[in-house]
């Protein structure tokens, strides 16, 4: 199924388009009432020791310079899904995520592991944001807000546009673009594709709004970006539409089995990887926040585990460290010093929130 192309003046200042969000609208347990309450209950109150890590984790520093200098088809782990890829001399920004916390609320909810690598002051021009749904660890208002005036795009699937229109950002800038939908901005084609997941930011706002994975197209390079996901036939779909892809920007981490269908263990990671046609598995969703009841170094262990037991390549980048998806061999585990020996506690890093305060 080819992707319905939007000419981009027409574009300019759309509303949420006709949609249906229930679309690949997943359950987060199969289970009883009683299940889930114990379920929730346990990640709050009964977290296990080593969901957090105890030392402090190593973040290559990032500099405007630096940025400026790369090589075009670099790409940069900021944190979590947060990701800079430099296409077509340009920047592009996945899912921005700067705040200390990913959280409706500043002084609770989880507390990211380490700074970022480079604050949103210090970041050349944006040509384009790129968002995949509007759950508080990938879209952040105070991140959007510091982000608006130095953005030309943000694409975003139906709704999720509306929300940062009502934060201030200019609906000229903003582009929803529904499923199998495509547009062309700066040389690169960006095509909005499926996900299994579901949306919603509050007590009151479940899947309102669509949420999705993202195919990114520029000469010589192809990426995708997962955004949040089940593991479905979908991957292999778009594997065959868009792929092979160069790099993989895959969901690997906040996994566990009581919400399998809305985000993929480490074994489904490494196959959804493979029926997108992938060259290299950058592995996203880890390593930023505590959001799930397994260790915090269990994803890069398990999927670098199961890619070489499958020829899979992997990057594993320190937050900040280019990334060149043809170069990458993955075989750096820089994961194993940051915790003491033995150390299992619940010991933060102090955090630092390049993002200046809302007034």
């Amino acid at each position: 199924m080819a992707a319905a192309s939007i000419n981009d003046s027409s574009a300019s200042g759309q509303k949420s388009p006709n949609h249906s969000p229930q679309q690949n609208a997943a359950v987060m347990s199969t289970g009883s009432f009683i299940e889930s309450a114990r379920v929730m209950w346990n990640f709050f109150f009964n977290k296990p020791a080593g969901t957090v890590p105890t030392g402090e984790i190593p973040v290559r520093k990032m500099s405007r310079e630096q940025l400026l200098a790369a090589p075009d088809n670099t790409v940069f782990r900021l944190g979590h899904s947060t990701v800079l890829l430099k296409l077509q001399n340009a920047f592009w920004l996945t899912d921005p995520v700067f705040s200390d916390r990913a959280s409706p609320i500043p002084f609770a909810g989880p507390l990211r592991f380490h700074k970022p690598p480079i604050s949103i002051e210090e970041l050349p021009p944006i040509k384009g944001v790129i968002i995949s749904h509007d759950h508080y660890d990938h879209l952040d208002r105070r991140s959007i807000v510091a982000l608006a005036e130095k953005t030309e795009y943000f694409m975003t699937p139906p709704g999720v546009g509306d929300i940062i229109t009502e934060w201030g950002v200019p609906s000229v800038k903003i582009r929803q673009l529904d499923w199998w939908q495509s547009i062309k901005i700066g040389g690169v084609l960006f095509a909005a594709t499926p996900s299994q997941h579901f949306s919603g930011r509050g007590l009151f706002g479940r899947n309102k709004t669509q949420w999705g994975s993202w195919v990114m197209l520029a000469p010589g390079f192809r990426v995708f970006f997962s955004g949040d996901s089940g593991y479905f036939s979908g991957f292999k779909r778009i594997g065959d539409e868009y792929g092979p892809f160069d790099l993989t920007m895959l969901e690997a981490g906040a996994y566990n089995e009581h919400w399998a269908g809305v985000h993929m263990m480490p074994e489904e990671t490494v196959q959804a990887h493979i029926d997108l046609k992938g060259k290299v598995l950058l592995p996203i969703h880890n390593g930023t926040f505590d959001l799930s009841m397994h260790r915090w170094q269990e994803p890069f262990e398990r999927i670098l585990h199961l890619a070489q037991a499958r020829s899979v390549r992997v990057s594993m980048p320190l937050m900040g460290e280019p990334v060149y998806a043809r170069e990458s061999d993955g075989t750096r585990q820089w994961w194993t010093g940051v915790d003491p020996a033995g150390g299992t506690g619940h010991v933060l890093v102090k955090g630092h929130d390049p993002v200046p305060e809302q007034q």
